[in-house]
């Protein structure tokens, strides 16, 4: 199994693999995203370690039960041979009905297939009005038209 664009990266394959990440996580299916990863993957997600694919289709079920009207942005920041670095922001509503941006940055490692088998991410959650949403268009990938977290000011 593969995913390109596969590393070494450079700047134009680098953002490619960024947004089909964003595209992937949008789908909110666990299944799906797991494929991405090496079935041995390491995560430090927060405070939580993941390894191997079986615990990251667990956690991302979790977290979308959870994690109510789910829409992320991911940015590149930098990229180098097999290494990628993202910041990323999403927001999303909890069962009470109160909303939260979540700010994070993302460390990855890629082996020679294009599929990921490191993954570091460190996130922060604010609270949120409703009338301070950015995020707006339907479930599932962000709109090409959709402006990104720079132009957005995040």
């Amino acid at each position: 199994m593969s995913r390109p664009p596969f590393p070494p990266f450079n700047a134009e394959t680098a953002v490619q693999k960024v947004r089909l990440a964003e595209d992937a996580w949008n789908s909110q299916d666990p299944e799906k995203v797991a494929q991405a990863y090496t079935p041995d993957s390491q995560w430090r997600n927060r405070s939580e370690f993941i390894r191997g694919r079986e615990e990251i289709v667990t956690f991302l079920t979790r977290k979308w039960e959870r994690e109510q009207e789910y829409r992320l942005i991911k940015e590149l920041w930098a990229f180098q041979d097999n290494r990628i670095a993202v910041c990323f922001v999403y927001e999303w509503q909890d069962q009470t009905g109160q909303w939260f941006r979540s700010h994070g940055n993302e460390n990855w490692a890629f082996d020679e297939s294009g599929l990921m088998r490191y993954r570091v991410a460190s996130i922060n959650d604010q609270t949120i009005l409703v009338t301070d949403r950015l995020f707006h268009w339907p479930e599932g990938r962000r709109p090409d038209s959709h402006p990104g977290l720079s132009a957005l000011g995040l």
